[in-house]
């Protein structure tokens, strides 16, 4: 049994963006309940949907927003994914959906998807081999980035000049993902870098800020300042297309404007932070994505 209008609000621990998003969901009439995915899991002997959701008598939510999964092992994380699987396919509405997260965490993926789309990204290369992954690197003929591949928040992020060694393969999870270094246009002369992140939801930017650091890394969280910037125009239509390539019906979507002034897309966020956003524009986000499930709920119903 569904339960049309109970929302569950999947994150890792209840902070300012999963509250603000259960307080707009219970001001859109619906009953929202903050889980933890690991909190969660299957019984299958039970005669019930399959599901273990605490706090809903065995019975499924209508809808299912996933702001965070919790870090664990590789068996902990395909269970939480395996349980938002499992609930799309019994009929729950879920937002992302375990296919486009699967697409964002794994930065190799994303950028193939967007590649294929035809959307403009950085030079990017993704091997396990060292050797090859450094051949690769010094053909790039310039800086380079290497992520982590399920990194987020600017974290971990090595900035490589030409003739630098990569580093070993155990300190990288044995994976050396290299995106070629671009430099934000006029940031010689600012003095810092520059990109922009757009939120977009359902087929729409929502809202776009300008990220401004003194140094290279644009992450808020890692110290750089955000200004309000137009989500309409080439990078609004960009950072929908990158949304779309990767299966997200909300996204934060990355892009920078390079010294020619070409806009690349360097990556898209299936489950984004808002709280810089909604301070550097002043757009209310959580309420944006209430009613974005309160109507997709109206619309299951109506079905």
């Amino acid at each position: 049994m569904i339960l049309q209008e109970s929302v569950v609000i999947f994150t890792e621990k209840a902070d300012w963006h999963s509250h603000g998003l259960r307080d707009a969901c219970a001001r859109e009439g619906l009953r929202p309940l903050i889980l933890s995915t690991a909190d969660c899991g299957f019984d299958l002997a039970s005669g019930r949907p399959g599901l273990v959701l605490p706090g809903l008598d065995g019975r499924l939510p209508g809808a299912a927003f996933v702001r965070l999964i919790p870090a664990g092992s590789t068996e902990q994380i395909t269970v939480r994914l395996g349980l938002l699987h499992a609930a799309r396919d019994l009929g729950v509405q879920v937002v992302n959906d375990a296919r486009a997260i699967e697409a964002c965490v794994d930065k190799s993926t994303t950028t193939f998807r967007l590649a294929a789309a035809g959307l403009p990204t950085p030079r990017t290369v993704a091997l396990e081999g060292r050797d090859a992954a450094q051949a690769a690197f010094e053909a790039m003929r310039g800086d380079a980035v290497l992520k982590p591949l399920f990194g987020a928040q600017g974290k971990g992020l090595i900035r490589l000049k030409p003739g630098d060694a990569l580093p070993a393969p155990e300190e990288v999870g044995g994976v050396y993902y290299l995106q070629e270094f671009v430099a934000s246009r006029g940031s010689r002369l600012a003095g810092g870098a520059h990109d922009w992140r757009v939120f977009v939801l359902d087929g729409r930017p929502l809202a776009a800020m300008i990220r401004r650091s003194p140094g290279w890394i644009t992450n808020i969280f890692q110290g750089a300042e955000g200004e309000a910037a137009d989500a309409s125009g080439e990078i609004g239509a960009l950072a929908v297309r990158a949304a779309a390539a990767v299966g997200a019906d909300y996204a934060g979507v990355d892009l920078i404007e390079d010294e020619d002034g070409r806009f690349l897309i360097l990556e898209v966020n299936s489950m984004p932070a808002w709280k810089g956003l909604c301070q550097a524009t002043g757009v209310d986000v959580a309420a944006a994505l209430a009613r974005d499930l309160a109507g997709r709920l109206s619309r299951a119903d109506a079905a």
